[in-house]
């Protein structure tokens, strides 16, 4: 479900309380009621609900599955660094709140300068909510646990908000959820982003914007607004930008096909937009100054916008892990298997098409068209594309990807807010079959119930397969059993060596971010006077070296100034201890550790070496 198209539903239809007009230029306006006339909305949790509610899951177990054989010895999907970044977020959320700590920057990674967490991916609320599962379970099960219940969570809201506010017909709203849940779009992102494919709360937020433009009480409707937006600000601030840009198209789309009424509501809704934007602005203050001023924040993203870009193909083939798709099929359409958002295939972009301009007198249809289509476009990047190669011929991303916060935006995100409109035009299709199949004469019906066969065998391509996984490094017994807690101190650092980013990442998690480490993973400024994004930081001297003599690169014998630098690195770490696990070089590696820092201890599983004599 796309944060986006959460708003796609801001023109859905007339509210029980503002009845809608029958006729509008001669387009029937959809109100929205059951069978038998009552407001969908009318619905109450029952056993129907119970029973979807449970197929969204085991949907989402379906996709997670083999990551769930073995959580603790298992990496689910194909972008492992990834999940280890998320982990670590678990951990040090679990952490922050059990020890009181800044949820919004720490030094517990990248020590001694820390990580801004604001300008990563902070997922706070989340990680507060999960804290107990963490504490009690471990940060890889907390991720898991996570990533299968935001599959099944949005499914199950979009079924929720379409069926109660937007269609008549269960079944088309179950069409709807599965789409905006389960299309390529999310469960590539199931691949390391739990961030994106977090938004349970996106059609509530869309159903009451559509509440406060059509109806609602400027302060009532504005503060509840305010609290949800507040809550998503918490979960993915990405998706909340997406979400607030869909809803700015939202209204221009329906501005262009429907001027008076657009005018109309427009008062209302700044009301209570404004209303709204208070809460968030007193709630969210101080993490907008980290985000956007505080340590470490950085500016723009790294590389061009068109290295994340889609290709205008990639709406017509099939994703890695659709049914119909394969290793290669999304090979040169794509940066990564994480950014699949558009490969619909083209069965089901035809279905779309045709679904459109079947209910192209519908306002919501034609809204939902304009959207989509100039998110696709946005999709693209800054140039046009001819099959997998990329033109000079420039593409209307290139007018504002200079501007604030879209210089940071993945460019191929654009098409969660197609998914999402689409998964509401099937939807209100769905519906529409449903009342003709009942209503209409014998030939029209079967004609009808062709279109929902159609429909069907459409979907059934891109449906998703299971996720693959992969075993992970243990990691080291001293750690995992908690004698790491006698060599170093609350909020110092443990060095793992070789000083590598994830082992640095899977380290700490295990410890629930007892300690600090040095490097790891994460997006960062350039320097202190540069703040455009960068991965990671620049390696310590120390640091180099080891990972030199790890990979068979230079002997053991150092210099007496490469021992001083070590000396010099272990104070700036602030460390406490350097830890060596089993490694295939680790004679090399003892010899040189031995020669900077004296004789190391056999500890658990671990060689360590004491530096707190050159470090304090």
């Amino acid at each position: 479900m796309s944060a986006d198209a959460g708003c796609t539903v801001v023109d859905a239809g007339a509210s029980a309380e503002e009845p809608a007009r029958a006729e509008t230029d001669g387009a029937a306006r959809f109100v929205g009621r059951t069978d038998d006339g009552t407001p969908p909305a009318g619905r109450r949790f029952g056993r129907v609900d119970a029973l979807i509610a449970a197929v969204f899951l085991l949907g989402a177990l379906w996709v997670t599955g083999r990551g769930w054989r073995d959580f603790d010895g298992r990496l689910l999907g194909t972008r492992p660094n990834d999940q280890g970044f998320n982990e670590w977020m678990l951990a040090y959320a679990a952490h922050a709140v059990s020890h009181l700590e800044n949820p919004f920057f720490t030094t517990l990674q990248n020590a001694p300068d820390g990580v801004n967490l604001m300008t990563n991916v902070g997922m706070q609320l989340p990680g507060l909510v999960l804290a107990p599962v963490t504490l009690l379970f471990g940060a890889s099960f907390s991720y898991l646990l996570f990533i299968t219940l935001n599959l099944a969570g949005t499914g199950y809201a979009w079924y929720y908000v379409l069926s109660r506010h937007v269609v008549s017909s269960r079944a088309a709203a179950v069409i709807g959820g599965v789409f905006c849940a389960f299309a390529p779009a999310l469960i590539s992102h199931s691949n390391g982003h739990p961030h994106i494919t977090a938004q349970w709360l996106v059609p509530f937020i869309g159903w009451r914007v559509l509440v406060l433009a059509r109806h609602g009480r400027v302060l009532r409707d504005g503060l509840l607004l305010g609290a949800l937006v507040a809550a998503q600000f918490f979960i993915s601030l990405e998706i909340l930008f997406l979400f607030a840009l869909c809803c700015l198209m939202v209204v221009l789309a329906h501005l262009a096909v429907e001027p008076r009424v657009a005018l109309r509501r427009a008062g209302r809704l700044a009301g209570g937009l404004a209303v709204a934007g208070s809460v968030v602005a007193a709630v969210a203050a101080y993490p907008l100054w980290m985000q956007f001023a505080g340590p470490q924040h950085r500016v723009g993203h790294p590389g061009e916008p068109d290295v994340y870009a889609l290709k205008l193909g990639s709406y017509v083939r099939y994703a890695t892990e659709s049914i119909a798709g394969s290793a290669t099929s999304a090979q040169g359409w794509v940066a990564n298997t994480t950014e699949q958002a558009s490969f619909y295939g083209w069965s089901l972009l035809v279905v779309a098409l045709a679904a459109a301009w079947w209910l192209r007198r519908e306002v919501t249809v034609r809204v939902l068209a304009l959207v989509a289509v100039l998110c696709a476009l946005l999709s693209v990047g800054t140039t046009w594309t001819w099959g997998t190669e990329r033109t000079a011929i420039p593409a209307p991303f290139a007018l504002v990807e200079h501007l604030p916060v879209f210089d940071s935006v993945v460019v191929a995100r654009f098409a969660l807010i197609t998914t999402s409109a689409i998964g509401v035009l099937l939807a209100l299709a769905g519906d529409r079959i449903v009342a003709r199949r009942t209503s209409g004469q014998s030939t029209e019906r079967l004609l009808v119930r062709l279109a929902g066969v159609a429909t069907l065998a459409a979907l059934l391509p891109i449906l998703p397969t299971p996720l693959a996984a992969q075993g992970r490094t243990p990691v080291p017994q001293f750690v995992t059993g908690g004698a790491w807690q006698d060599h170093v101190a609350p909020g110092r650092t443990l060095v793992p060596v070789p000083v590598d980013n994830m082992t640095s990442l899977y380290w700490s998690s295990a410890a629930l971010a007892g300690f600090a480490v040095p490097q790891g993973y994460f997006l960062a400024p350039v320097s202190k006077t540069d703040r455009t994004g960068r991965w990671g930081v620049e390696p310590q001297p120390t640091a180099k070296l080891l990972t030199d003599v790890a990979a068979g690169q230079r002997d053991g014998m150092v210099t007496p100034a490469e021992i001083a630098q070590a000396r010099a690195d272990a104070r700036y770490w602030r460390a406490d201890a350097v830890a060596l696990p089993a490694h295939r070089r680790q004679a090399e590696l003892r010899t040189v550790l031995d020669t900077m820092y004296g004789p190391g201890q056999r500890v658990d599983d671990v060689w360590l070496w004491d530096v707190r004599p050159f470090s304090r």
